[in-house]
């Protein structure tokens, strides 16, 4: 995915600055350094940071960002840069421990943007519990969205820990969606996308979790008990392949995939980050 380019506020500085404090959201601009440019008074509530630690990117002695499994992540500046210089965007479970003990339980969407010709990262906080059941099915596919993705990547993950398994995380994404859709119109790119779902519910084992993962890529996790990701790869192209009729044009679609195979010392940021590079230089 590229970068996002913010558009200037559709209303006055005033109110915008006012909307953006009410927000529930967290709101977190980083510039291309990973030093914060702005952030929301919600940021700094989810994350229980004072604000001159948000703004300063410090952290308090006793305060600690976890990933899932409670590993420490990067910095949120690190993050940053690391968002930026990828060029992709993400989603990733955050855990605020204090004094080594789990406190609050976020999700954090991290985009790449340009705003006035400066590369910049947006991130996005919000809890946990904000994610209604409604938004944890994909509407254009019927597939898991990310957030129930990514917990059963964890509890595959938990699964490999305890009986020595293998968890496998495949991003499968649809070369030409974009084309598709300037030509013949996004209902007719939705329609392939339900398409491809269904080829992929289908002619991939009942045990293994397909979700929609962001855009026109898709996302298989799967428990096994050696190897790596290479031989579910090939078989998602595989199963995606073969004429679609999609309105009145014939479409040989085409996937590219990235994977990552973890043990039970892996980690739900880890696996996601592994896959998507491998995506990237497919």
């Amino acid at each position: 995915m590229s970068a996002v380019h913010l558009a200037a506020p559709l209303v006055p500085d005033s109110g915008w600055d006012d909307l953006v404090a009410e927000l529930p959201y967290g709101l977190v601009l980083h510039d291309e350094h990973g030093s914060v440019v702005v952030a929301n008074a919600s940021a700094a509530e989810l994350l229980d940071l004072p604000p001159h630690h948000l703004r300063a990117g410090t952290n308090p002695p006793d305060w600690r960002l976890c990933d899932d499994s409670g590993s420490p992540v990067p910095s949120m500046p690190e993050l940053a840069r690391q968002i930026g210089r990828a060029g992709s965007s993400t989603t990733m479970p955050f855990v605020v421990t204090r004094v080594n003990t789990p406190y609050r339980r976020l999700w954090a969407d991290i985009h790449p943007v340009t705003h006035r010709g400066r590369g910049m990262t947006l991130m996005v906080i919000r809890p946990v519990e904000s994610e209604p059941v409604r938004c944890l099915l994909d509407p254009t596919t019927g597939l898991p969205h990310r957030a129930l993705l990514f917990d059963r990547i964890e509890q595959s993950l938990v699964r490999a820990r305890i009986h020595g398994t293998r968890t496998t995380l495949v991003l499968a994404d649809l070369r030409g969606l974009g084309k598709v859709n300037r030509e013949l119109g996004f209902d007719r790119g939705d329609e392939l996308l339900a398409l491809l779902a269904d080829r992929l519910r289908s002619g991939l084992r009942a045990d293994q979790t397909v979700a929609r993962y962001t855009g026109g890529t898709f996302a298989v996790v799967t428990d096994h008990s050696s190897g790596t990701g290479e031989h579910l790869a090939a078989r998602i192209r595989e199963v995606a392949a073969g004429a679609a009729c999609i309105g009145e044009q014939e479409i040989e679609p085409e996937l590219r995939t990235g994977w990552s195979t973890s043990g039970g010392d892996g980690t739900v940021h880890r696996l996601v980050s592994q896959a998507e590079t491998r995506l990237r230089e497919s």
